[in-house]
């Protein structure tokens, strides 16, 4: 996931440090899990992201921010990446990049964007298409911890087949008390599925998010166009707005 935090707090900026591809998994036909090995790195918090800088024979760079998508785990981080069409970095992690390889890593950034374990209050994650990344290390972290803190993860996609970490969300719903997982179809819907395929609306939030008076923190991460109506549903549904964080993406090469 390609990401920009909005209304954060970032931290200064931070040295670049040579990671090495040690292992990747597929997610999706366009989308793959890749952990890096990152000698001394600092640790991070779930919701933040990293800078990932290629440099071509002739000198030319390009970077793009990626959200983590884990927790912290000594040197290694894991990075979810779509691939952009035409990008300039996205193509190479998935196409090329090679067990052993190295790139250039920054981070971790971000400080607003973030959960932090010791947080008590109910979450409500709100996930957009490749915006469930930085919240599934949320998730993940959660586990980690060994918290009960309360979280309802609502993740809207366009098929199926769109989906992100589908077995890992599958037994965390079963097994990980405390977190209820529900989809959104907006184009195909599988079999068994009640309801017609739609946009995430006022009933998605009301049925399956945290009433307002329970004052849950809310992460919502997506397209800006998602972000920006379910921030305003949920606000116009009485949640506070300094307890509605969100994070947009989009592709920027």
């Amino acid at each position: 996931m390609t990401a920009s935090t909005t209304g954060a707090r970032v931290a200064a900026p931070l040295g670049w440090r040579v990671a090495r591809l040690v292992h990747r998994r597929v997610e999706t036909p366009t989308a793959q899990t890749l952990v890096l090995e990152a000698p001394g790195w600092p640790g991070h918090l779930p919701g933040q992201h990293v800078d990932v800088r290629l440099t071509a024979p002739d000198g030319y760079q390009a970077a793009r921010s990626y959200s983590l998508a884990g927790p912290a785990d000594g040197d290694r981080i894991a990075l979810t990446v779509q691939q952009v069409p035409d990008g300039e970095v996205s193509p190479y992690l998935i196409d090329t990049w090679a067990e052993g390889d190295p790139v250039e890593v920054r981070g971790p950034v971000g400080g607003w964007f973030v959960w932090r374990p010791e947080e008590t209050a109910p979450v409500l994650l709100v996930a957009g298409g490749s915006g469930v990344v930085p919240l599934m290390a949320m998730v993940r972290a959660r586990r980690a911890a060994g918290s009960r803190t309360p979280f309802r993860l609502i993740y809207s996609v366009r098929t199926p087949a769109d989906g992100f970490y589908t077995d890992e969300l599958r037994a965390r719903a079963r097994d990980d008390l405390g977190l209820d997982v529900t989809y959104v179809y907006t184009r195909e819907a599988p079999d068994g599925w009640r309801g017609e395929p739609h946009r995430i609306g006022l009933a998605d939030l009301t049925t399956h998010g945290w009433p307002a008076d329970g004052e849950p923190l809310c992460y919502v991460c997506g397209p800006t166009g998602f972000v920006e109506t379910v921030a305003d549903l949920l606000v116009g549904l009485g949640h506070q707005t300094r307890r509605v964080r969100t994070e947009r993406f989009g592709p920027t090469g």
